[in-house]
């Protein structure tokens, strides 16, 4: 038997969500079921009772994972059940992770797993929006230390209207499409995409999506007090030196200042606070180095932390020496990669990514087969982090949750600028290999991909550039003296209390991606923190601008080509043949690439090549499958049949016509055979079409010359007379 507990959260659209515990998966410390509609949530969530010797962080882990069965579908592939987690519940995941990590305590350091289950589904619902909602309220009615709860909500805005959780058929109308994570008090988390729309509409959304929030909040809370676990375990992760600390703080504080202040590159600073630390260790017994190691680590950071945010808030000094609202140096290049059929460099300081284009045919699109999303993709960006990137010594072991992040992000922040439909017939792959980092590589492969696309030859709407922004508040409340950094660096972003990434065109934001560590942050100061993001936006996007103004009138010499081609729909089998046949033969003979589907009612034919001949062939061959014969029309044929009554002439593919033997020249011809052979090219026009049999009549003779009759002279007539 089982004791169901339930709350309802009432959409301001009438829907409902329930949240249901006490039924499934009643083992974990905390489990519940999210419903709305058909669609359903299993979230669980275990912690280990003890933290593990030396663990000095939070060890969350977090997966979202979308059962088959849900939708009544099979897997793919060949073990037809679910493998590896796809690049959608990797995203989801992500989404999770970072709206609870900053919640629990800073000393609580017990391995935590956090799985989210999708195990019904509507087609139109989106389980995302529903996700950490989920999370929250497994958290919520368990006994693990949590400083929530949260929710997360999709906002779209559609026609003008925000809309809290749209389905998917509504989603494809908005030119907002946000997710927002946040307590009943604030905001934790943001990430979507727009159309070009303003820093102050963005704000707008995001204020919408946390009035709903608070709604969700009070309702968890309601639950963890109707199961009874309003009160936490008890639990001792962390021991503490207070004196150490102390004399840490006396002893480390003004060299780490002097550090922080010099303005050396990443390296030499990282060396120089490293060897701080070390030379205290030093100073301890070799007893006491063994015992408090990791204490020192700890309260060091602690020290490095404090001395850098005092710098920036005190002095209006960064790390690297520039002002709060400094960019870092720029230079870009284009066409740097010959072989390539678009290449850029984009450097930003110590960030630098390599970026290249790749054009293909419909054939490279990238196939979609998720549980809830089916379908394809002509546009992929790849985003790669090698690990010597920061100067790491260690192998590079496959592709990490972060590379698909930071990919997606710089993804959403071009893909609305790429050309659709007949203006762009090609599949568009664009990887940046990020070389060397120290801040914010996902904006510097939107300022790469940007001059890529361009050198390419890809009619962009507008250049796009991207920043990542910071923020430092007087002792992290959040409230008081701030300082707003632009161009973040990476030392910059991990001891902030914002970090928040904008991209988009001079019209405005395309993507953007938010954290944010502080209690109680103003909407005033985020305002004032995204108009510094538009400035220095800008000024990004002068630079590419400068670089290259506006996309090549051309591909690249050696870049394929596509010429996209409409038919009628009844045609479309004609090209394509019995089994593929005659689609094979023209492919064969070209060397073209062909694809073919229908649109609209009609067939859109895409002709690849790497050379304008085998297009124009490829074209020659398609318009003549397709192309109705009309009289009194001049066409170049070819002898198919000789017959004692003359020949048959394939005028266009699939199209014979009758070439009589009276028809093939003024004189008279015994055999046909002594003027024709079959594979002849020649030249001839249809004459008649028979209305009741369609057969085609043809004439080779009406285009030759017509010979003149012999004339007669008169002297020869009256000789011819006389002699009778």
């Amino acid at each position: 038997m089982y004791n169901l507990i339930s709350k309802d959260i009432v959409l301001t659209d009438g829907r409902v969500i329930t949240i249901e515990t006490g039924k499934l998966a009643k083992q974990a410390d905390g489990s519940v079921v999210v419903k709305m509609g058909n669609t359903m949530l299993l979230a669980t969530v275990v912690a280990a009772k003890e933290a593990k010797e030396d663990t000095d962080f939070m060890p969350l882990s977090v997966e979202y994972k979308e059962k088959y069965a849900a939708v009544g579908r099979f897997p793919g592939g060949f073990l037809k059940r679910e493998a590896k987690a796809s690049d959608y519940e990797i995203l989801v995941s992500r989404l999770i992770d970072r709206a609870l990590r900053p919640l629990f305590p800073d000393d609580f350091h017990a391995e935590t797993f956090v799985t989210v289950n999708l195990i019904s589904a509507d087609k139109d619902t989106m389980p995302d929006a529903l996700a950490g909602l989920a999370a929250s309220a497994a958290l919520a009615v368990s006994d693990i230390p949590f400083n929530g709860p949260i929710s997360e909500v999709r906002v779209a805005r559609i026609n003008g209207q925000l809309i809290i959780n749209p389905t998917y058929s509504q989603l494809k109308e908005a030119d907002i499409d946000i997710m927002v994570g946040a307590t009943a008090e604030n905001i934790l988390m943001v990430e979507g995409e727009m159309l070009e729309v303003s820093e102050e509409e963005m704000l707008e959304a995001i204020k919408f999506a946390h009035e709903e929030i608070k709604k969700h909040c009070k309702v968890q809370l309601e639950l963890t007090e109707l199961v009874g676990k309003t009160k936490k375990r008890e639990y001792c992760h962390e021991v503490n030196d207070d004196d150490l600390r102390k004399r840490i703080h006396s002893e480390l504080y003004d060299k780490v200042y002097q550090v922080a202040k010099s303005g050396r590159p990443k390296h030499e600073r990282s060396e120089a606070f490293e060897k701080i630390k070390e030379d205290f260790l030093l100073s301890l017994s070799e007893e006491e180095q063994e015992e408090k190691k990791m204490l020192v680590e700890r309260y060091y950071h602690e020290v490095e932390k404090e001395a850098m945010r005092n710098m920036i808030l005190n002095e209006g000094i960064r790390l690297d020496g520039r002002k709060t609202n400094e960019i870092r140096p720029i230079w870009c290049e284009v066409d740097c990669l010959p072989a390539a059929h678009g290449s850029s460099i984009f450097t930003r300081g110590e960030t630098q990514s390599l970026t290249t284009v790749t054009l293909g045919t419909k054939l490279d699109e990238k196939i979609i087969d998720d549980v809830m999303i089916q379908g394809t993709d002509k546009f992929l960006l790849h985003y790669n982090f090698p690990p010597f990137a920061t100067g790491e010594a260690k192998a590079s072991r496959g592709l990490s949750r972060r590379e698909v992040g930071h990919g997606n992000l710089a993804h959403r922040a071009l893909k609305n600028v790429i050309p659709t439909g007949a203006e762009n017939p090609y599949t568009i792959r664009v990887v940046s290999d990020i070389l060397e980092s120290n801040g914010s590589s996902s904006m510097a492969t939107v300022c790469a991909g940007t001059l890529a696309l361009m050198d390419a030859g890809i009619k962009i709407k507008r250049p796009v550039s991207g920043i990542a922004m910071g923020l430092i508040t007087e002792n992290g409340s959040g409230k008081g003296k701030y300082a707003i950094l632009s161009d973040i660096l990476g030392d910059e972003d991990h001891l902030g209390d914002m970090d928040f990434k904008v991209a988009g065109t001079d019209k405005g934001i395309t993507a953007t991606q938010m954290d944010i560590k502080v209690d109680g942050l103003p909407y005033e100061v985020m305002a004032k923190a995204l108009q510094q993001a538009k400035e220095g936006r800008l000024h990004i996007l002068g630079k590419i601008t400068d670089t290259i103004a506006q996309p090549n009138a051309d591909l690249k010499p050696h870049a394929p080509r596509i010429e996209q081609m409409t038919i009628a729909r009844e045609y479309i089998g004609a090209v394509i043949g019995p089994g593929g046949k005659v689609i094979q033969e023209i492919q064969r003979q070209t060397g073209a690439t062909i694809t073919i589907e229908e649109v609209n009612n009609s067939g859109v034919i895409d002709v690849f090549a790497d050379n304008k001949e085998s297009i124009d062939k490829a074209i020659r061959w398609i318009k003549g499958i397709v192309a109705v014969p009309e009289e009194g029309e001049i066409y170049k044929g070819k002898v198919k049949t000789l017959t004692a009554f003359g020949a048959f002439v394939e005028i266009l593919p699939g199209k014979d016509g009758l070439l009589h033997v009276s028809e093939i020249d003024w004189k008279r011809i015994e055999n046909v055979a002594d003027v024709l052979k079959e594979g002849d090219e020649i030249e001839v026009k249809l004459i008649e079409i028979d209305k009741k049999t369609n057969k085609l009549r043809l004439s080779r003779k009406v285009l030759l010359p017509k010979p003149e009759k012999p004339e007669v002279k008169k002297t020869e007539r009256k000789n011819d007379v006389s002699q009778q």
